[in-house]
């Protein structure tokens, strides 16, 4: 399966559906069908059905999905079945939060490192974690071999911070900060501007 033909849009819904299966799994449900699923996110039953038959058949007609196999395969297709090493850089109010979060880990992340280029941070605890100095980004995230990056910093200096990334290796970027980055072809970046989403509301208000 070529990664890149599956769109995007369908690869957005996989965690809503990840997250959906987990609950009703914690819940002791065994078995459930497109029609439930949907019910739960607001989600049509035929769209469930096309977007999970992108990956395969995993349902039976007339019985549905396993809970247990259907959580497995997602789990494998959107590569969290392991445990991700992720850095934050910015260790503000965000950062601090992000990094104390403690639903990252069974969900496949585990924070490991917390970058700032404030001298009065650098050394500052963030619960298990130290603050590193930014200058030294480059070098410990490649030898690292960390893959992601999540950014909770000023959009002046955040292309400067992804470019950084971008050197050290990283190919998949969360960024917080109210700015576009460039990025070369083969590195992913996600946009969360809570003020954007706010503003996408107030419109239905």
């Amino acid at each position: 399966m070529n990664a890149e033909k599956i769109p995007d849009v369908i690869i957005a819904r996989l965690p809503l559906y990840l997250r959906a299966l987990q609950h009703m799994s914690e819940n002791g449900l065994k078995s459930t069908s497109s029609q439930e699923l949907g019910e739960k996110l607001g989600i049509s039953a035929a769209q469930i059905r096309k977007d999970i038959s992108q990956f395969g058949e995993f349902g039976k007609q007339g019985t549905g999905y396993a809970i247990p196999y259907l959580l497995d395969k997602l789990r494998e297709i959107l590569k969290v079945d392991r445990l991700w090493d992720v850095i934050i850089v910015g260790s503000g109010d965000m950062g601090h939060a992000l990094a104390r979060y403690q639903g990252f880990t069974d969900r496949g992340f585990n924070v490991v490192m917390i970058f700032d280029n404030d001298k009065d941070k650098v050394g500052e605890k963030i619960g298990d974690l130290t603050v590193k100095d930014s200058a030294d980004l480059v070098e410990k995230v490649k030898t690292a071999g960390i893959k992601i990056a999540m950014l909770t910093i000023p959009a002046s200096v955040a292309q400067d911070i992804t470019d950084k990334l971008v050197e050290a290796g990283v190919k998949a970027i969360l960024n917080y900060a109210p700015i576009s980055l460039s990025v070369p072809n083969d590195v992913k970046v996600q946009y969360i501007d809570p003020a954007t989403h706010l503003q996408r509301m107030t419109y239905y208000l």
